[in-house]
């Protein structure tokens, strides 16, 4: 083989290349992918393309940046993106809940839809949450007491989180938590905040039923802090059925996957 001669790499072995060329040089071009691995400029353009769908990355004009893992959006932003799935998300996680139970439910767009749904359908709940717009959501039900958590407000999340938050948690028992997250991987779900997944676990930790929200655009999506392992959740809401690999890793952790 001539030494300029470039070996040919499967799809996923080419778009592993590209994610640790973007973390040595932060940014790139489609041009010089192309030239480095030796394929074609739109072969890289549909990579770039299914990376970016996958949260992998960001696209820029003509090449890549790579994705922050400690950032997103934030939740009134995050609300109005892919309202469609995550109404039907919510009408499915709706359909669980008996009257008279407790749940806890954390901050997130997904989840603010799902209280919506809960506020028009449901009757005789008590809502533990540390999201404003998820307790006002319920203002509209008389038959549903909100109990609102204290702690450091989060103008990016609407919500608070701290020490006072998990403290507050810690004095309920919960029929179910209901929480969202700004990924899933076979290592479980994860956030952008640390302060936030400290949440999460503390609502898992006093619940005995765990639903996880999430969409499609979520699956295989790596962030700062993960919240618990696979095992830790009973059932998963979405819009469609995971890749195979967190399909068979939920099944094998004998999760629920409801869709």
């Amino acid at each position: 083989m001539a030494m300029n001669e470039v070996v040919k790499l499967s799809k996923k072995d080419r778009q592993d290349r590209i994610l640790t060329e973007l973390r040595v040089s932060t940014t790139i071009r489609i041009s010089d992918l192309a030239a480095e691995l030796g394929v074609s400029y739109e072969t890289i353009r549909r990579d770039l393309e299914e990376m970016g769908q996958s949260g992998l990355i960001n696209r820029t004009y003509g090449g890549a940046v790579v994705r922050p893992f400690g950032f997103e959006p934030a939740w009134n932003e995050r609300f109005n993106a892919m309202t469609e799935e995550r109404e039907r998300i919510a009408a499915t996680a709706a359909g669980l809940v008996e009257p008279r139970e407790v749940l806890m439910i954390d901050a997130g767009s997904t989840t603010l839809h799902f209280a919506r749904r809960l506020a028009a359908e449901a009757k005789n709940l008590t809502i533990v949450t540390n999201c404003f717009a998820v307790a006002m959501a319920f203002s509209t039900n008389p038959t549903i007491t909100v109990l609102s958590c204290p702690g450091q407000y989060d103008s990016h999340e609407g919500s608070v989180t701290g020490p006072d938050t998990i403290s507050y948690l810690s004095r309920f028992n919960a029929n179910r938590a209901v929480i969202g997250s700004s990924g899933i991987t076979l290592e479980g779900p994860n956030d952008v905040s640390s302060n936030a997944a400290a949440i999460k676990r503390a609502m898992l930790a006093r619940s005995q039923e765990h639903i996880l929200l999430i969409d499609h655009s979520k699956f295989e999506l790596p962030n700062l802090e993960v919240v618990c392992p696979l095992t830790e959740i009973h059932r998963v809401v979405t819009d469609q059925a995971p890749p195979p690999e967190l399909e068979s890793a939920l099944a094998k952790a004998r999760v629920e996957i409801l869709y």
